[in-house]
């Protein structure tokens, strides 16, 4: 990794958050909305490949990529080359009044490696809340329906749409006023939690009744599901529960959206999850996080002829697309399509498959472990039953943070650790970061 000015390696120099990061806490409790929570109160000054650096120079293992967002490794040099050309010559006119070159290549890669044998088209916006709002804009465009058919376990944003569309109420929704309209939640499929036995075909099939019998088909416009659920655990839906979703939606005139906010672009070892699922064929995806190497942008890619549905001047915004932040994309985009990328993430999941798995036959506080490519769960059980262990999960994340490194917690329930480490993470790295978590689990 010598490409990156600080050494790829853990290092713990004082406690954590230690005396800078307290007194900047400080501050900003004095400054900053308490609605803008912190994990972990430690003050990044500078991140680099798979290392970020706080302001009392302790080095933690990033294994969670500020969400998914730096997949292609913090700093990353192609990333950083492309930021800084395009902020010197242009950094902002509004696609919509006087366009650029960027925005558009950025779309024809979309349109070229989201899966469909189909045309399709697409359009830019800044974050992934922003690109389900309009998703759900342009399938009740194209469908002259109103009805969107979510998932539990789900979480799609926090605006007042997307937070609507959240399993969860607490902390993204509650107490923030009337949720919007038309919004209908389905059962997920599970498979640690379902009956034992039942099959991702039996799964829709339950979904399915339940649209039909309590939401109708008269006026749905769309089915908006991650193929992989992202703060919900992870949860990857047994095979044949995606693609008898699509059929059945397909055969009744109902949109598919592939929610990839967080599965998307590389992170999974395909360029997109819903890769995983054969057959499944969603109508329309939305991007954003990993896309751009940290700069915000988001997009919706489809169907040209359900996104040609809009009328001109009915999707767009001040930022959408940003030349700057659409530079980073092209350059992240590139580096997927040389080569290489994909592949790191498939072999970071054997790394940290083999760990867990080996973690799980020794402590039967581990319940299941699941995800595919950099996108790997899991979760955490009272031993000998199905009740969740948040506890675990708590201690688990203060020990790994105390000693360097960087995890998030996930699920419904609060009892899933989550992996979404940087594609440029080396394999000491990974197996020195395990190497804490499994003495975290020898503590408990």
């Amino acid at each position: 990794m010598s490409e990156f000015p600080v050494a790829q390696e853990r290092k713990v120099v004082t406690s954590i958050p230690g005396p800078k990061s307290q007194a900047l806490h400080a501050r900003r409790l004095e400054a900053v909305s308490a609605g803008a929570g912190a994990a972990l109160p430690i003050y990044i000054e500078a991140a680099h490949g798979a290392i970020v650096v706080d302001a009392d120079g302790n080095q933690l293992i990033d294994l969670g990529s500020g969400i998914g967002v730096t997949t292609i490794g913090h700093t990353n040099p192609a990333v950083v080359a492309a930021v800084q050309d395009q902020v010197a010559k242009l950094t902002h006119t509004l696609f919509t009044l006087t366009p650029y070159e960027n925005y558009v290549e950025v779309c024809e890669f979309l349109n070229k490696y989201t899966p469909g044998n189909f045309k399709k088209k697409s359009v830019l916006f800044n974050s992934g809340a922003e690109a389900v709002e309009n998703a759900v804009k342009i399938a009740r465009k194209a469908t002259r329906k109103n009805g969107i058919v979510v998932f539990d376990h789900a979480y799609h944003g926090r605006t007042n749409l997307t937070f609507s569309m959240n399993f969860k109420a607490a902390p993204y929704g509650n107490g923030f006023g009337p949720t919007a309209a038309s919004i209908q939640h389905v059962p997920m499929s599970y498979p640690y939690r379902d009956p034992q036995g039942m099959t991702g075909e039996e799964a829709a099939q339950r979904a399915i009744n339940y649209i039909e019998k309590r939401v109708g088909v008269e006026d749905l416009a769309a089915i908006v599901i991650e193929p992989i659920q992202g703060e919900g655990g992870f949860i990857v839906p047994a095979p044949g529960f995606l693609r008898t979703l699509s059929q059945w939606a397909r055969a009744n005139g109902v949109v598919v959206v592939a929610d990839e906010v967080q599965s998307g672009v590389a992170r999974t070892g395909k360029w997109f999850a819903s890769e995983w699922e054969e057959g499944f064929e969603p109508d329309l995806f939305t991007i954003a996080k990993g896309i751009a190497g940290g700069m915000p942008i988001s997009a919706v890619t489809g169907r040209a002829e359900i996104m040609d549905a809009s009328h001109p001047g009915g999707l767009g915004g001040t930022f959408g697309g940003n030349p700057v932040a659409a530079a980073a994309a092209v350059a992240v985009l590139k580096q997927i399509e040389a080569g290489g990328v994909i592949e790191r993430a498939a072999a970071i999941e054997l790394v940290i498959r083999e760990r867990l798995e080996a973690m799980k036959a020794k402590y039967p506080v581990i319940g299941d472990i699941r995800g595919h490519g950099a996108m790997m769960a899991i979760e955490f059980i009272e031993p000998g039953t199905l009740n969740p262990n948040k506890a675990a999960v708590d201690a688990l994340v203060k020990h790994c943070h105390s000693n360097g490194v960087l995890i998030l917690n996930a699920g419904t329930y609060y009892n899933v650790i989550r992996f979404l480490p940087p594609l440029a993470i080396s394999d000491a790295l990974l197996n020195d970061a395990m190497d804490v978590l499994e003495a975290g689990l020898a503590a408990l």
